[in-house]
């Protein structure tokens, strides 16, 4: 059997908070949560909403936006190690976020190769920010996804692979469909018991490894 293959989310996951939440918190106008609980109970796309809520911030707040993420994000409590675990097993390990390249990128600056990091992209020349969506839904998928988690999947694993997904959020529910066990927490963790997916509930990495750990023990490849 081949070694599962990791896909793991970014905000909410891999940071201890939703990042895209916190800009909005501090950043925008009121109008911001509308659309928020609108992405929320899929009323609108994954894609058009968190490009409506990027064009209520300007682009000249991108340094000031940018410094108080690095200042505030907080990296959930054995991410370093189970990124270590994962290459000491050979376990391949692809970030796919929701987020946008000018903070995902520096907040795993030194722990994961930008080529493993699947994310959206950012434009600062019009007057308001606008997001840049460079893996973008296939035809496999209807969903309006902007960074489109199942269709990296299809495109980064083979068919036999084990495919593994972590993550937290509504945002991460159609990647949690497409694999063989799910690693959730918050709004993922409920959905995955109410749609009876197989999962694996955990607050730390140092779970996930003991995860990845047994299933190791009992397929190794």
């Amino acid at each position: 059997m081949t070694k599962p293959v990791v896909f793991c989310d970014f905000d909410g996951t891999i940071t201890n908070s939703d990042n895209i939440i916190a800009i909005m918190k501090q950043f925008a106008p009121p109008e911001w949560e509308a659309i928020k609980d609108d992405i929320l109970a899929q009323n609108i796309s994954i894609q058009e909403g968190v490009g409506k809520l990027f064009s209520l911030l300007p682009s000249s707040s991108k340094e000031e936006i940018t410094s108080y993420i690095l200042d505030e994000a907080v990296i959930r409590q054995g991410f370093k190690e189970f990124v270590a675990f994962t290459k000491e097993k050979g376990i391949p390990l692809y970030i796919i976020s929701g987020g946008i390249d000018f903070f995902v990128y520096p907040l795993l600056e030194g722990l994961i190769d930008q080529s493993e990091i699947y994310c959206n992209g950012s434009d600062f020349t019009s007057e308001n920010i606008t997001i840049l969506w460079p893996h973008s839904c296939d035809d496999g998928c209807l969903n309006g996804c902007g960074c489109c988690k199942p269709s990296l999947m299809r495109k980064l694993a083979n068919v036999e692979d084990y495919k593994i997904v972590i993550g937290d959020s509504i945002t991460d529910l159609q990647a949690a469909k497409l694999a063989d066990e799910v690693i959730a927490r918050d709004l993922l963790l409920a959905k995955c018991q109410q749609l009876d997916l197989k999962h694996t509930a955990f607050s730390t990495f140092y779970e996930v490894i003991d995860v990845l750990e047994k299933k190791l023990e009992v397929n190794p490849a």
